[in-house]
């Protein structure tokens, strides 16, 4: 019995347990690497704009603390619920371990649709969570960041509301925030450029010309635009783009400079073009080199995955692809490299820790030293990602996940049970 539930929740299990056969752990070590140390629900009243009061339903959940402090986004979004917060919890812990960062994995949430509350009120529920989490969180105990429906303002008011109950600013309390406010540079862009660094370095070991070679990106919000922007400058044609409002392609590629300014003004594709219009259930399956999934969990499915028709498939998202997906993609290797999502989309959490060092240091680095170094530690995990699974000759997911489990049982195992 446990207080989780829900397909995601029984997604990162599932994949939990083929690494653990794989790796051979014992039955009873088994439920002490995969259940989260703390789970924290709390009520967030607030004062609508109406007078009236409405109470949200927040949520964070601590996977383990072995390591060092836990690290992970908050999402303001209607599908939060704890299973789904669980899952994201753990699979930051084996991507941070996978990485080499000193963290364990956490999430947090708010069951709110962000698009239906005005700033003011956002503002009064991003205050109120934080204070509800102020007994559970700290510089090295938990380090918020942002997610799907949060971003570096509200990052800003987390920050505020701790600092004025310590008495101090406490910059390093979370992540992701305005430079102005603590926050490091690179940090908005981190994400979509490591997808499209370790794509340009796939395409360039498959030996496709990148001048001319295609993308299409599912997802336009923060990971999935920047990803675009960086394959664009990379000479990639990005041929097709989708959001929660529709879709757009081109044959000739997408300008992708002028799609992001009007999504910085208008706040999705929607109005961009209306002879670029595209059927969005069609994205998936458009021919492409590089395919981005950047939106939700579980989003392609075994009968989706079988109709794939790219030459790298690049998760941005948490969790795009289902097991049975991966089923289907594991028979499906000499057609699509696969980078696992604890890989590809693990430079947002690499620059997130990057700026809580420069934090805690009160010294600060140049855009090109963060990006630097950022490429520099993915690099490094792709490289121990192939090597592992050629050696054990396993899909690239079950070989990055593999390392990332293998580092905390080690720790765990090392520093033993107390009491």
């Amino acid at each position: 019995m446990t207080v989780y539930s829900g397909p995601v929740f029984e997604m990162a299990v599932n994949q939990f347990g083929v690494i653990a056969d794989h790796l051979a752990i014992p039955a009873d070590e088994r439920d002490r690497l995969l259940m989260p140390k703390r789970a924290i629900v709390v009520s967030c009243p607030i004062h609508r704009d109406d007078g009236t009061i409405a109470v949200y339903e927040g949520y964070r959940v601590q996977h383990h603390l072995t390591l060092g402090p836990t690290k992970g986004g908050t999402r303001f979004a209607s599908s939060v619920d704890l299973g789904e917060v669980a899952a994201l919890a753990i699979w930051m812990s084996w991507k941070c371990a996978l990485v080499g960062l000193p963290y364990g994995g956490a999430k947090g949430g708010i069951a709110v649709d962000p698009a239906a509350i005005s700033k003011r009120e956002l503002e009064a529920l991003s205050r109120r969570y934080m204070q509800e989490m102020i007994p559970f969180v700290g510089p090295h105990t938990d380090v918020m960041a942002p997610d799907m429906g949060t971003n570096e303002q509200v990052m800003a008011w987390f920050m505020d509301t701790y600092s004025m109950y310590q008495g101090r600013t406490v910059t390093e309390i979370v992540t992701g925030k305005p430079v102005a406010s603590g926050g490091t540079l690179g940090r908005r862009e981190a994400t979509g450029r490591g997808v499209a660094h370790l794509a340009k370095r796939v395409l360039k070991e498959l030996a496709i010309d990148l001048n001319g070679a295609t993308a299409v990106i599912q997802g336009f919000g923060n990971v999935g635009s920047y990803a675009a922007l960086e394959l664009h400058r990379f000479g990639l044609k990005i041929i097709a783009v989708s959001d929660h409002t529709g879709a757009l392609y081109n044959k000739a590629g997408l300008d992708i400079p002028a799609l992001m300014r009007h999504t910085a003004e208008h706040g999705s594709i929607k109005g961009f073009s209306s002879e670029m219009q595209y059927d969005p259930a069609d994205i998936f399956t458009t021919a492409c080199d590089v395919l981005v999934p950047a939106a939700m969990e579980r989003a392609i499915d075994g009968p989706m995955a079988e109709k794939l028709q790219c030459r790298v498939l690049a998760e941005g998202a948490n969790g795009p692809t289902t097991p049975e997906a991966d089923l289907v993609l594991e028979k499906r290797q000499d057609e699509i490299f696969l980078i696992p999502d604890i890989l590809c989309n693990s430079g947002g959490v690499v620059v997130s820790y990057f700026e809580w060092v420069q934090d805690l240091q009160q010294l600060f680095w140049e855009e090109e030293e963060v990006m630097r170094r950022e490429y520099q530690i993915l690099d490094r995990a792709f490289d121990q990602m192939v090597m592992r699974a050629k050696l054990d000759r396993i899909p690239h997911r079950t070989a990055a996940m593999a390392i990332g489990v293998e580092k905390v049982r080690a720790a765990k195992n090392t520093r033993g049970l107390f009491p």
